[in-house]
């Protein structure tokens, strides 16, 4: 028997360290295989989402899937559509980057009352739009009535792929600064999973990151184990 092999599709190798650290630190059991296409993201910034980035999003994963995947999370936030594709089309779990975190910050903002607003936070401009409204529509979906707040921290993921972390986590948090006092916060890229200690102390309220919540929902989902694909 082996354990659960979890295949990681990645649009920016930014991702790879903070999704598989968590991995590391909550399931080391399970298997992560990862899978960059850099190319992706300036592609879909050039080309827009339509058959072509559909298309090879769609490779990526069935490629994993014919390669022993028991699921698949995507990492990059830009890409919903795509990643509803391949959910309809594959018959093994698929989790798109941020769908975990949102579920888990609406109940904890339902705790908090029917009033209550979620920040969301993001360093990637192109995901800022698509992010929101998937997180309005699964509070729509559920007939609540949570506001959302939003700030993009231009920049940051620039300084990050430079090298220049100090900066990145400043430009989160000036962004932070913006937003009105929220229940929750959420980190939209899985790159700011590193900042999530530093928004806390300064917002004073729960911070949720990507690859916290997706490891933490694929963990219920799939078994320890699992026997090998033939």
């Amino acid at each position: 028997m082996n354990s659960p092999r979890i295949a990681l599709i990645h649009a920016t190798p930014l991702a790879i360290e903070p999704v598989n650290a968590v991995f590391l630190c909550e399931w080391p059991d399970a298997q992560c295989v990862n899978l960059l296409e850099d190319s992706l993201t300036t592609d879909l910034q050039r080309l827009g989402m339509g058959p072509a980035i559909m298309g090879r999003m769609m490779d990526l994963a069935s490629y994993q899937h014919r390669q022993g995947a028991d699921a698949i999370l995507f990492t990059c936030s830009a890409f919903g559509p795509a990643i509803d594709a391949v959910k309809a089309a594959l018959p093994i779990p698929v989790l798109k980057p941020n769908e975990a975190m949102f579920d888990e910050a609406l109940a904890m903002a339902n705790a908090r009352g029917p009033e209550s607003c979620l920040g969301l936070l993001t360093t990637f401009e192109p995901s800022s739009v698509s992010m929101r409204e998937e997180l309005q529509t699964a509070i729509a979906e559920r007939g609540l009535t949570f506001t959302v707040a939003g700030a993009c921290a231009q920049g940051a993921m620039g300084h990050l792929l430079a090298g220049d972390a100090p900066t990145h986590d400043r430009l989160i948090l000036d962004a932070a600064a913006q937003l009105p006092d929220c229940a929750v916060y959420l980190l939209g890229q899985f790159s700011m999973a590193r900042a999530q200690a530093q928004v806390a102390q300064q917002v004073g309220r729960p911070v949720l990151t990507s690859p916290g919540s997706a490891v933490s929902a694929l963990r219920r989902q799939l078994p320890t184990t699992r026997t090998p694909h033939a």
